[in-house]
């Protein structure tokens, strides 16, 4: 589907509206609208014509191509190319095409060089603040970062002035010239009130310009339950029945109402930008001599380019210079400076620290890490959730069944039982101030996305509110074992040799065998014989798929692998019952040992279990390990665990795993094999150092594969979803009230303007609550990392 950033929507009701005619366009495949963070994604065969059904909806609305060029692919597709997504909240220096002053090269050199490499430093850092300060004076390529006081505006002054003089006035009239009705002054009374009532409609006009534009466009569209429509109606009724202070509250309030609403929803909306967007707005590409400013995203495969301290690295690149630190903490959470070196990967998103660093592309910008991340998070919010759909449904009846029971209060009474009209349909209107559903049509969307932000803030990536609310609904959780709960890298804990040789020789003659082996349990015995700087020289060498390897080194024959390998040599042995992973080493068929290989368990993982059944969340692992890595580790951490698991095993399994629990599962792998149960589980949880398919299949994906990470999701998930039902209930709850104290004719307009335009700010502010989760843990690691620089 196409991205296109839709502008000037008015609500989050107008947004499901125009969703769902889309829909019904002849020509369109798939819809889906965010008005939380402002985004169309769309399939169609003809776009015009969908632009011409949101022109007759929506006439105010603006549709621009947001992607500029750039076709997005299903945004479950984390590795799909062109995720391209521009703009964002940082503004990365700019700079004019300067020539490459010689401090760059000075990079090159090599140590005996300090006091020359100090000199050109110093050249290197005048020439960065040149090029900074040149690029201060150029228009910046992304958004300028809200003004904090940018809600003191002409508007808002007016709506005060208005409020300034309707209160006194109402005053005035309520102490002094209401007193006068009746007696010898009826002539004042009579003056009085009607300067009042002018200096009313006047109010009552100014406040309500932008409802009586939107009650016109509503009844053009034949839309009689709209807001607007029931709010000029609930006031011009009010004037009929003489209540003329109230019918201008209604239009004041609402205003002032829906101004501090729609403030709330742009400040979140903004918020919501500041969390999804992290693309730099442009590189700085070495071009022969010079260094010119150019567009992250125009950034070619191979261009070298320069990257000041301070700046996001603009895509996927190598690194040139010997050494460099960095900021990786908008990817994956951490907090301290990561050290690099020459021929190291640097993904986009990383921020230089200390000085210029140059830098080689490896990959366009549109598939950069941090492109993915980006399109993920602004693409999460189309994902609908089983609430969110429920409140839009809910929406779409409530007004008109308020309406009616309304409509009923305020004829039934007096012409079936012979009540006084005007009492019923005063009683009528506070039950119809209460029929806008915004309280939760814009809180409910505005809490997920939120939420979804705060686990991104914890380096994971979820791929819609629908994921996030399955997530909060984990009641059992399978983990693979190698690369999910263990590191992933396998460690050589214990060597045995036989009698009258020693672990050296032992270690020494499997690092021979092992030598020309990729093999992640050949690369731990050459890394614990690493120390020993022993040369070889291989002449001979064969690895022998399931079994080990034979290898020839100095004329000596060398076998290591499993026990199956020496019954196939028939070298002499008695040790062929030794459960773990276990490496035999002979040379010229003598027998000299076995080593120990175990894949170390990550530091968080027993914390993050315990944590887990905590939380009433059974944890299982479910692993194609051998029975008894997957015991060891199974009893450390006092969890269910089944090994020797076949890719179809692993999903047959889980699948009786399910059978447990009528609430949701999860599955958290990182392999292909792992794919099946990632696609069976309601939340498959991939590890970011996995496979492709694997986070294809998921819909939680962990940067920094770290379970501490998952965990905090997790409560994050619940949290938000915690906060949602809050809101839920507080807004049908108190409108609910509103309808009873209106019937018995306990609450008035007064109170009624509350019950609406209120609820609607409190849940919105309530709902913003979401995106703060982890926020004071960023500010901790900021200050720490001030700390030490």
């Amino acid at each position: 589907m196409k991205r296109y950033k839709i502008e000037n929507l008015d609500c989050a009701n107008c947004a499901s509206k125009l969703e769902s005619a889309l829909r019904k366009t002849e020509g369109v495949k798939n819809v889906a609208i965010s008005f939380a963070s402002g985004v169309l994604l769309i399939d169609c065969d003809d776009f015009d014509k969908a632009k011409k059904v949101i022109k007759k909806l929506e006439p105010d609305v603006v549709v621009s191509d947001e992607a500029q060029g750039f076709d997005n692919p299903d945004s479950n597709d984390l590795d799909s190319g062109n995720l391209g997504a521009r703009g964002g909240v940082y503004a990365g220096a700019g700079a004019e095409s300067k020539k490459l002053d010689s401090s760059v090269n000075s990079e090159k050199s090599t140590e005996s060089s300090t006091r020359e490499s100090s000199a050109d430093s110093k050249k290197l850092e005048s020439a960065t603040q040149a090029t900074q300060n040149a690029s201060a004076t150029k228009t910046q390529t992304t958004p300028a970062k809200p003004r904090r006081f940018s809600f003191l505006n002409a508007e808002l002054m007016l709506l005060i002035a208005l409020v300034l003089v309707f209160i006194p006035s109402v005053a005035l009239n309520f102490f002094y010239v209401d007193p006068m009705d009746g007696t010898d002054r009826q002539s004042e009374y009579e003056f009085y009130t009607l300067c009042l009532r002018c200096v009313w409609i006047v109010i009552y006009v100014i406040a309500g310009r932008e409802v009586f534009k939107g009650a016109l466009k509503s009844f053009r569209k034949k839309e009689f339950f709209d807001e607007n429509v029931l709010m000029l109606s609930a006031s011009i009724a009010a004037f009929f029945i003489g209540a003329w202070e109230e019918a201008v509250s209604i239009m004041l309030f609402f205003s002032a109402g829906e101004y501090l609403q729609n403030l709330s929803v742009r400040r979140s909306r903004e918020s919501i930008g500041e969390l999804a967007h992290f693309a730099p707005p442009q590189a700085h590409k070495v071009q022969g001599e010079d260094i010119i400013a150019i567009d992250a995203q125009d950034v070619g495969v191979d261009d070298e380019v320069v990257v000041y301290a301070g700046e996001m690295v603009p895509t996927d690149a190598l690194l040139l210079d010997d050494e460099a630190s960095f900021d990786t903490s908008a990817l994956s959470g951490e907090s301290l400076p990561v050290g690099a070196k020459k021929g190291d990967e640097i993904l986009a998103g990383s921020i230089a620290l200390g000085k210029v660093v140059r830098l080689k592309s490896i990959r366009p910008y549109g598939k950069s890490q941090i492109a993915k991340i980006t399109e993920l998070i602004q693409n999460a919010t189309t994902q609908k959730s089983q609430t969110e759909n429920f409140i839009t449904t809910f929406a779409r009846y409530y007004t008109p069944v308020v309406f009616v029971i309304a409509l009923f209060i305020a004829l039934f009474p007096p012409f079936a039982l012979g009540q006084d009209l005007n009492e019923w349909i005063y009683r009528a209107l506070v039950v119809l101030m209460v029929s806008c559903p915004c309280a939760l049509v814009i809180s409910v969307p505005i809490g997920y996305f939120g939420g979804i932000a705060a686990c991104s803030r914890a380096s994971v990536l979820v791929k819609g509110s629908n994921c996030l609310e399955a997530l909060s609904r984990l009641s059992l959780i399978g983990f693979d074992k190698t690369g999910t709960l263990t590191k992933g890298v396998f460690k050589v804990v214990s060597v045995v040799p036989q009698k009258g040789v020693s672990e050296a020789e032992v270690l020494g003659f499997a690092s021979c065998a092992q030598d020309l082996s990729s093999h992640p349990i050949a690369q731990s015995i050459k890394n614990a014989y690493h120390a020993l700087n022993h040369k070889h020289h291989i002449s001979e060498f064969e690895e022998l798929s399931g079994l080990g390897v034979r290898a020839v080194c100095d004329n000596r024959e060398i076998i290591a692998g499993n026990d199956k390998i020496l019954h196939k040599f028939h070298i002499p042995h008695d040790t062929c019952d030794i459960q773990g992973s276990i490496v035999h080493v002979s040379v010229d068929k003598r027998y000299l040992g076995y080593i120990i290989i175990a894949d170390e368990l990550k530091p968080d993982a027993k914390s993050v279990i315990n944590e887990l059944k905590s939380m009433r969340i059974e944890p299982v692992i479910l692993s194609g390990d051998g029975k008894y890595p997957c015991q060891i580790v199974g009893e450390k951490l006092g969890i269910e665990y089944h090994g020797g698991l076949l890719p179809q095993d692993k999903a047959g399994v889980f699948f009786e795993l399910k059978k447990r629990t009528p609430h949701k599962v999860g599955f958290v792998g990182d392999g292909i094999n792992d794919a099946p149960t990632l696609a069976l589980a309601d939340v498959g949880v991939s590890m970011g150092s996995g496979s492709d398919l694997s986070r294809q299949n998921a819909d939680v994906i962990v940067l920094n594969n770290s379970l501490e990470s998952l965990l905090r999701a997790i409560k994050i998930a619940k949290k938000t979803k915690i906060i949602i039902y809050e809101n839920i209930i507080f807004a049908l709850g108190v409108k609910g009230l509103f309808i009873i104290l209106g019937i018995v004719g306990v609450a008035g307009i007064w109170e009624a303007v509350f019950g609406d335009v209120g609820v609607a700010l409190i849940a919105l502010a309530n709902a913003m609550r979401t995106m703060k989760q982890g926020k004071n843990k960023k500010a901790k690691n900021k200050n720490r990392k001030i700390k030490m620089s």
